[in-house]
């Protein structure tokens, strides 16, 4: 009886996990490439800053002096970015028993936060060139360079974010995003001294500066968005409409009588889920933690190539009758709403 049970448990989860494989992200088991890219990154980042500032000293452009300051920015950030990758792999220790995960919405929040401060920066420096007077020379020099390394810069922005995104690695998504806000920076620069070149009016390098430097704002701000969005352990609502049609599966099929007290966060690859599920009073601890462990077999389908920690609590059905005379459960079940 016991064995017939667990089997029709197993396929329970796995009949769940089939109707929804196409729905979640999946991520199948590959060489980790975080670690190289990321180091890439931070080598590439001296490469940029050494040949925007050696472009600026042989043009005197704004907009190339506003990209160079953009590139401090990003070299110190990248270092940032790099530290954190190391430091949020580090395993769980007495200090931190849920690792050290959560450095990579502080480190997009970093980044963030000094990609506002270039942008204030170029502007700055924009409105005071155009007070002085901008002074242009070797515009086709600076073109090549800026040219060539845009080109770099595209490239390793790719490969950050799309390696970022398959390893739900924040870290990298948000250094990816910063070398795109330098590429299209450096882009904007060659079009603005192109212009120049073109019409022979000066004050449209400073001016594309400001636009520039406006661009680049709203970049900072997006970051620092989803930074404070994970400090602040957001749920991501597509993971809750999956996690809550797997556990009303679960219910249809008859594996639990009920569920509530639904809770779930990210911390980039880490999913930590918790509920608390209800099962009939003549169930065994046995029975009811084989059925809780069908449901969590599928939880974790949902998530593969994430690191996922399911907590349960287990109840009878008779739930209002169990809790009388003793501590309560949680007023509200935001993930739920009146069905808690």
């Amino acid at each position: 009886m016991q064995s017939s049970f667990v089997n029709s448990t197993f396929h329970y989860s796995v009949q769940i996990w089939n109707k929804r494989r196409q729905t979640m992200h999946v991520h199948p088991t590959e060489t980790d490439y975080q670690r190289p890219v990321m180091l890439a990154s931070l080598m590439i980042s001296f490469l940029m800053l050494g040949g925007k500032l050696y472009a600026y000293f042989i043009t005197g452009s704004s907009a190339i002096l506003s990209d160079a300051l953009e590139s401090v920015i990003h070299l110190a950030a990248t270092g940032f970015a790099a530290f954190s990758l190391w430091y949020s792999t580090q395993p769980p220790d007495e200090k931190h028993p849920y690792g050290h995960g959560k450095i990579a919405y502080f480190s997009s929040g970093f980044e963030g936060g000094l990609i506002l401060i270039a942008a204030l920066a170029i502007i700055y420096s924009a409105v005071a060139s155009l007070i002085r007077g901008p002074e242009i020379h070797s515009i086709g020099a600076g073109l090549w360079i800026t040219a060539a390394l845009a080109v770099v810069n595209l490239f390793l922005g790719w490969a950050l974010v799309h390696t970022g995104k398959k390893h739900n690695s924040f870290i990298l998504i948000a250094n990816g995003y910063h070398v795109f806000t330098d590429m299209w920076t450096s882009f904007g620069v060659i079009v603005g001294l192109f212009l120049v070149w073109l019409t022979g009016k000066v004050w449209l390098d400073p001016v594309l500066a400001i636009f520039l430097g406006l661009n680049i704002l709203w970049t900072s701000k997006s970051l620092i968005k989803n930074a404070v969005s994970g400090l602040m352990e957001a749920a991501n609502p597509e993971e809750t409409a999956q996690i809550i049609a797997l556990l009303n599966d679960a219910v249809e099929t008859g594996v639990i009588r009920g569920y509530h007290q639904l809770r779930h966060r990210r911390i980039s690859n880490q999913v930590y889920i918790e509920y608390h599920m209800t099962f009939p009073i003549e169930d065994s601890i046995q029975r009811a933690h084989d059925k809780s462990h069908g449901v969590e077999d599928a939880i974790h389908q949902l998530f593969i190539g994430d690191s996922v920690i399911v907590t349960a609590h287990l109840e009878p059905d008779l739930h209002s009758e169990a809790h009388k005379n003793r501590f309560p459960e949680p007023s509200t079940d935001p993930l739920l709403g009146d069905k808690g």
